[in-house]
């Protein structure tokens, strides 16, 4: 999608990836400073290293807030120094495609509840420990409201610079898409920090799966559904707990029962996301046109997958999420109508 209109240039992923990575830290750093100085001005506590504390609820709110802000500035990224309209990072559409969104919602909930039930009543699991405390209604009202408003950003705003952004980036240089995916999966792992192998496994499969789906379906849409239940299902039940929300500990942390479970989990959502995506006849190509743009785009030699068309060099008139096309105009596609990570 980086070469979507003809106007990449071998920089102009250096330039966007260096304005992202500045406009994250910029306005992550306008976020601290703001709350700092609110904090000063309402005599808040502070916390171990001397920073402004606002609770539990009030610092998940601020952390989820610091990484939603990366939504923003990828869209203006894609614009700006790539030259191309910022729904391109969403999908071949140009747009994210709502009605398919809705469907992988639908999808990744059974799957994600059922996983982390199975999880905590396996024997060997975290989830055993007794001591967890009822964090009492109004708390755990408040805690909910916070993470049903800001979990859905925050899931999409990785999902925007892993699947998006890193893959669209690396993707105008290769013409293997396994470039593109394998790196941000590791550094998608990575940005969770390390805590078991066992959670940075989970991980790099997580990031590396989406980012598959990201390609085939041509689109963010199966990754934020996933990750977005994912995550307000763990964090929504956090808020019932005593202490969980103060808690720094994510999916790196995971230990090897929820790991065992989460990763067939994943697969198995991508296997009936594909099967779905063929039925639906997804469009997960932009079509071409005439011109230099159109000579300009790579083949992708993914292997097959059982019951999917194989993603190789795109037919006369089509093109893949990787390049050499314009974006269709909206609603010409066909279907369009646990631990945080």
């Amino acid at each position: 999608m980086a070469l979507s209109t003809g106007r990449h240039r071998w920089w102009r992923p250096w330039v966007g990836s260096g304005a992202v990575l500045l406009g994250m830290v910029g306005l992550m750093i306008v976020l601290v400073v703001a709350s700092e100085a609110a904090g000063i001005a309402l005599d808040r506590p502070t916390d171990a290293d001397g920073m402004r504390t606002w609770g539990g609820t009030g610092d998940t709110a601020l952390s989820l807030v610091s990484i939603a802000v990366a939504i923003p500035v990828v869209l203006l990224a894609a614009r700006w120094a790539q030259g191309r309209p910022a729904g391109t990072v969403s999908s071949v559409a140009g747009r994210l495609r709502w009605r398919w969104l809705g469907l992988c919602l639908a999808l990744a909930f059974p799957l994600v509840v059922v996983s982390l039930g199975v999880s905590v009543l396996l024997p060997g699991s975290s989830g055993e420990d007794g001591g967890a405390q009822w964090v009492g209604l109004p708390a755990f009202l408040l805690g909910l409201a916070v993470v049903c408003l800001c979990v859905p950003f925050q899931a999409a705003a990785e999902e925007y610079v892993f699947r998006g952004w890193l893959v669209q980036a690396v993707g105008a240089w290769c013409r293997s898409p396994w470039i593109a995916v394998a790196p941000q999966a590791l550094l998608f792992a990575a940005a969770h920090g390390w805590g078991t192998p066992w959670g940075f496994a989970d991980l790099v499969v997580f990031g590396g799966t989406l980012g598959v789906l990201a390609v085939r379906t041509g689109g963010l849409e199966a990754g934020i559904a996933l990750h977005l239940v994912n995550n307000l299902v763990g964090m929504g039940i956090a808020a019932a707990v005593a202490g969980a929300l103060e808690s720094d500990e994510t999916a790196a942390d995971m230990d090897w029962v929820g790991a065992a479970v989460d990763i067939p989990m994943v697969l198995l959502y991508a296997a009936v996301v594909l099967w779905w995506a063929r039925r639906r006849r997804l469009r997960a190509t932009s079509p071409a046109v005439p011109g230099p743009a159109a000579h300009t785009v790579p083949a992708y030699p993914w292997p097959a997958v059982p019951g999917f068309p194989a993603y190789g060099p795109p037919a006369p008139g089509t093109a893949g999420a990787g390049g050499g096309a314009p974006l269709p105009e909206p609603g010409t596609e066909p279907g369009s109508g646990n631990t945080p990570r």
